[in-house]
């Protein structure tokens, strides 16, 4: 392949700088691909080649004047259509240069890795009988806050699974710092009761962080308790840590709000953000004494959500080679019947009852695509609209018990379904309270949306040529020309991004300004969008569709059916390679590009974010302090000041950490709360308010939920991403309604009624 890229002579003063025209981003973005091929004179050709190769190139000024007037004019064209977005950018980027302590941050991260070594305290592995107890002297326990310990051994995992009277008891002691000639007597501070399982042969690891009042010496005594002669073997591990259970929560908020910090102001990308917050996370347990290994970190990681990404990602690029999304946007526009509002009220009802039966980051997977091509032939902004069917998804997730993973997370455990709370029991019960939110829901986003403008201020072909040139000047960025063919690849599409330049600055001068209005030929119009958009490829779809069919019907087994022993990540990874195996995929590389990987990053560095701040005990403190709060109340008003609490603590504390472990940990406390006899409440309200705050909360932000990240991800991928305060805006608002609503159902089912059997 060759290509004119010789030097002009006779260009020589003038400077002319090609990485500045490609270095922004348009906001009105629509892709299409009806502009023809254009033509490259070799002319323009050479020239961007040389402006490659060496950008601040001069010429004499007559020589420029008499040789290439057109090109003069597309660059400044170039210039002015980027200066606005260069002007919005640059703000952003020059917060960025002047955010030196981010490099600071950065050195001392790397400081605190190199000093604090991994604490891989090994096992030590012991036997313990009625007649011969463990004993051990920590004398290098010094000024540490903290003792860890983590003991190993056939306990049992489920107190209400099985009655013992066989237990271990560990004693924590310590002496006081007497003087001398005085003898020092210990002091039992902390006795651990773990009761054994009557089957041997299972290895329970459970772990137990003990704050010792004094600096003395720390004595652990462990014993065991039989109904037969024998012995039981254990393992154990002790660790010490630097910093008080106080002092590590307030790092890990520290360490939260510098996230959110990091990713409302958009001073870099949210997955950059996410990895500088675990990265913290991780030197902040450095520090205290806790830092863990490689191998620890990566198994914090959740692959069966990250393989359930990867597989839907796959599978919808494939689908969208069919054009189905194209058709079924015109068919939810014919059944709208041109009405903008009722064909978004439809869209967020489907999309609703949909995730109340899938899981959500799926139903966006689908859904996200079918939006923004819809939005593409009506010429409206999908950001908004997919802002309402995302918030819509996680309404419509709280409904059932397999709808959000909260709710799977609380019918899957064995305590609560022998207290009746099993899935038919949990849906019914939380389906009511969320059709309320739902009508409330609607006219409320109705109100929200009074002075949006969803429709686009200019005509489509404008927005749509605006788009494009968007995506050519994308795709030119991305090349690095480090051959001759990659050059030259470059140079045309550089000239293709000024070509469609100079067509766009054509067309704005005949154009004056008018906000479009609702289609009144939409008959007219629905003619016009069946012609162009059909489907492509019918074989390919049937396939798609085959596969799509069966990997839903595998969810609903694997929800229902016990004897499916394939988990979601596992389901989606075997139908996109199923897919790719009936669609004789050869260029694999293209639908790896469509894969969205900075939102499987995202997600990996969220899973080593959160786990990281469980370990210095933010959830935990959240949750203790919840349970403290209820204590407090009179007895008469306690069941609702609890709903009430749980439920707007879940609901907060779900906007801004992930709402898995948060379930995971909120589950034992308000198990243990219900159970107290002090207390005297019922378990299910306060499970119900769980569930509720925890789903519904995900609304809150842009990193409140899974489904949230996945849908903006591929707007993004699409040019049409939203940024935090543009969700935030909406999204708040809407989880405080839905929260009202789902609170006051909940005191009127469980404080008025008496729904609490």
């Amino acid at each position: 392949m060759q290509t004119n890229c010789s030097f002009f002579p006779s260009l020589q003063r003038y400077h002319f700088n090609f990485s500045k025209l490609f270095s922004s981003r348009s906001r009105n973005t629509c892709f299409t691909e009806k502009t023809p091929l254009l033509k490259v004179s070799s002319e323009d050709n050479g020239l961007l080649c040389m402006a490659i190769h060496n950008p601040d190139f001069t010429t004499d000024d007559d020589s420029w004047d008499n040789s290439s007037a057109e090109f003069e004019q597309r660059f400044q064209l170039g210039s002015e259509m980027t200066s606005l977005s260069r002007s919005a950018s640059s703000e952003k980027y020059e917060i960025l240069d002047n955010l030196h302590f981010l490099h600071f941050f950065f050195s001392l991260v790397l400081v605190l890795f190199g000093i604090y070594p991994d604490q891989g305290m090994s096992w030590q592995m012991l036997a313990v009988s009625p007649l011969e107890s463990f004993s051990m002297n920590l004398t290098d326990f010094h000024d540490s806050a903290l003792l860890r310990l983590d003991l190993g051994g056939p306990f049992v995992a489920d107190v209400e699974d099985e009655q013992t009277e066989e237990y271990i008891l560990v004693q924590i002691s310590q002496t006081e710092d007497a003087v001398p000639r005085r003898r020092r007597q210990q002091q039992v501070v902390y006795n651990w009761s773990l009761p054994l399982s009557s089957r041997r042969n299972q290895q329970i690891i459970t772990t137990r962080t003990f704050q010792m009042p004094n600096r003395g010496t720390i004595f652990i005594n462990i014993q065991a308790f039989l109904q037969e002669p024998g012995s039981v073997p254990l393992s154990m591990k002790h660790q010490y840590l630097h910093a008080n259970i106080e002092a590590q929560v307030t790092i890990a908020s520290i360490i939260l709000v510098g996230v959110y910090v990091l990713i409302i102001l958009e001073i870099v990308h949210r997955t950059l953000a996410a990895m500088l917050g675990s990265l913290a996370a991780l030197a902040a347990l450095a520090a205290v004494g806790e830092r863990p290994s490689m191998v620890k970190v990566v198994e914090w990681i959740d692959y069966e959500t990250l393989a359930l990404l990867f597989g839907m990602m796959v599978l919808v690029a494939i689908f969208s080679e069919t054009g189905f999304f194209d058709y079924c946007a015109v068919k939810a526009y014919r059944f709208s019947r041109g009405k903008v509002w009722a064909m978004i009220t439809l869209l967020c009802l489907i999309a609703a009852i949909l995730s109340a039966f899938l899981d959500n980051v799926t139903t966006m997977l689908l859904f996200t695509p079918v939006t923004i091509r819809l939005c593409e032939v009506l010429n409206l902004d999908p950001r908004h609209v997919l802002i309402a069917e995302v918030i819509f998804t996680n309404i419509g997730g709280a409904a059932t018990a397999v709808g959000d993973p909260p709710n799977v997370i609380i019918v899957s455990k064995q305590e609560l379904r022998k207290e009746g709370l099993d899935f038919a029991a949990f849906t019914g019960h939380m389906f009511v309270g969320i059709c309320l939110v739902v009508l409330v829901s609607f006219p409320f986003l109705r109100l929200l949306y009074w002075n949006k403008k969803l429709y686009n201020k200019e005509p489509s072909e404008i927005v749509e040529l605006k788009h494009e040139i968007y995506v050519w000047r994308l795709t030119a960025q991305r090349i690095n020309p480090a051959s001759r063919e990659e050059t030259a690849v470059k140079c045309l599409l550089m000239q293709k991004v000024l070509t469609l330049e100079m067509l766009l600055r054509k067309k704005l001068r005949t154009f004056h300004k008018q906000i479009s209005q609702e289609d009144k030929n939409w008959e007219t119009n629905i003619q016009e969008l069946q012609k162009k958009h059909r489907i492509t490829d019918k074989i390919l779809l049937i396939k798609c569709l085959t596969v799509l069919g069966c990997v839903i019907l595998m969810f609903f087994l694997n929800s229902f059916v016990p004897g499916v022993y394939l988990d979601l990540g596992w389901i989606a990874i075997l139908g996109a390679i199923w897919l790719l195996v009936l669609a004789d995929i050869h260029d694999f590389e293209m639908i790896l590009n469509r894969v969205e990987w900075a939102t499987l990053l995202f997600f990996a560095a969220l899973f080593v974010l959160m786990e990281a701040l469980a370990h210095l005990h933010l959830i935990d403190y959240i949750g203790e302090q919840t349970a403290l709060l209820i204590k407090v109340v009179p007895e008469d008003q306690r069941l609702a000041v609890a709903i009430i609490l749980v439920l707007w603590v879940s609901a907060l504390a779900s906007s801004v950490i992930d709402n898995i472990p948060f379930t995971a940990t909120m589950i034992p406390v308000l198990l243990n709360l219900s159970k107290d006899p002090d207390v005297n409440l019922p378990m299910k309200p306060l499970i119900f308010s769980l569930a509720m705050g925890a789903c519904l909360g995900g609304n809150g932000t842009l990193i409140g939920a899974s489904a949230n990240v996945v849908c903006a991800g591929i707007a993004e991928q699409h040019g049409y991403g939203f940024s935090f305060m543009e969700f935030f805006r909406l999204g708040f608002p809407m989880m405080i309604v839905s929260c009202t609503i789902g609170m006051c159902y909940l005191l009127v089912a469980h404080v008025v009624v008496g729904w609490n059997s």
